[in-house]
């Protein structure tokens, strides 16, 4: 045999599992496709019937925008804030045992779970999807597109372990990670609490975590992403809000409502001495309005509008 001969063979007999290697790759990357959840039907085809001796009762239930008031109606505005697209309730029986009950929320967009996840953030976190909260006989997590509840009539220790094996299955049957709003970057980082970050697109989410008008003065709806987060510094705490708006134009009318009804005393630039000893300031960077909301001190209302028009430059 030659040596090109050798070489030639030799190659052959390295392409060949490379070849394989490559299919098997892309057999993988289809199974993952498939696995993939894009609505509640699709999860739902792949959520358990038992787990841990809990088996599902006969008949789930689905509710889109309109019939989930029906479920939950002291709540389910909240979910419509969120533009939720369908919800799926599975409750899951044991002899002698407390009920489970399972909820799904697809809110359309992996930002919107991630959104009425913020809503209540109490708990301890744990490994299970994305963000995981226990709190005594509650689950909750978002995972893709999909908020995921689940909670139980009364509470056990078999029944807190069977909570917690159902939310990884159910977090495994959503599909991978979802991401994050990006206008999460615009916060400045010194000082924030993470824990307190509300992202959402309503006033009635806002006003529920902070009071600030019957009246939409804000110009908030589902074309505009807001962000409330709080800061602790040097032993003073403030709150922010950032909110980003599809048109210019609409960003400045919401500035001068703002302004007029909320912060009539504001100086020209912006600041503001509350009658509680507070400052509040405001502030517009192209389409995204910045405002402190109640800083302990007069430096830290200004320092972190400041910051945050730094960091809307740099995105």
């Amino acid at each position: 045999m030659t040596a090109p001969q050798a070489y030639s063979s030799g190659r052959r007999r390295t392409l060949i599992p490379c070849l394989l290697g490559l299919l098997v790759g892309a057999f993988t990357m289809v199974i993952t496709a498939i696995a993939q959840s894009t609505s509640v039907a699709e999860l739902q085809a792949r959520l358990p019937i038992e787990i841990n001796g809990w088996r599902a009762a006969n008949g789930d239930r689905t509710f889109d925008e309109q019939t989930i008031f029906s479920y939950i109606d002291g709540a389910g505005e909240l979910y419509r804030a969120y533009n939720m697209q369908n919800c799926l309730s599975r409750r899951y029986s044991k002899k002698g045992e407390t009920d489970i009950t399972l909820d799904v929320f697809d809110m359309g967009t992996s930002e919107d779970a991630f959104g009425v996840f913020t809503h209540d953030t109490d708990g301890d976190r744990i490994d299970i999807g994305q963000d995981a909260r226990y709190r005594p006989g509650w689950l909750s997590f978002w995972q893709n597109r999909f908020y995921v509840s689940i909670y139980l009539d009364e509470e056990s220790a078999a029944a807190e372990k069977a909570v917690k094996s159902l939310g990884k299955l159910v977090a495994s049957a959503a599909g991978e990670s979802g991401s994050r709003p990006q206008n999460l970057n615009l916060l400045p980082p010194v000082g924030l609490d993470a824990g307190s970050i509300r992202y959402l697109h309503h006033p009635i989410v806002l006003n529920y975590h902070y009071y600030l008008f019957d009246e939409n003065i804000l110009l908030l709806s589902p074309q505009t992403d807001a962000i409330l987060a709080s800061y602790h510094r040097s032993g003073e705490q403030a709150r922010l809000l950032l909110i980003s708006y599809p048109k210019a134009l609409t960003a400045r009318n919401a500035l001068a409502g703002f302004r007029e009804h909320y912060l009539p005393d504001a100086d020209s630039g912006g600041l503001a001495h509350l009658e509680n000893d507070k400052w509040a300031a405001v502030a517009l960077y192209d389409r995204l309005l910045t405002i402190v909301l109640e800083a302990d001190g007069r430096l830290l209302a200004k320092n972190l509008i400041r910051e945050a028009g730094q960091q809307a430059s740099r995105e």
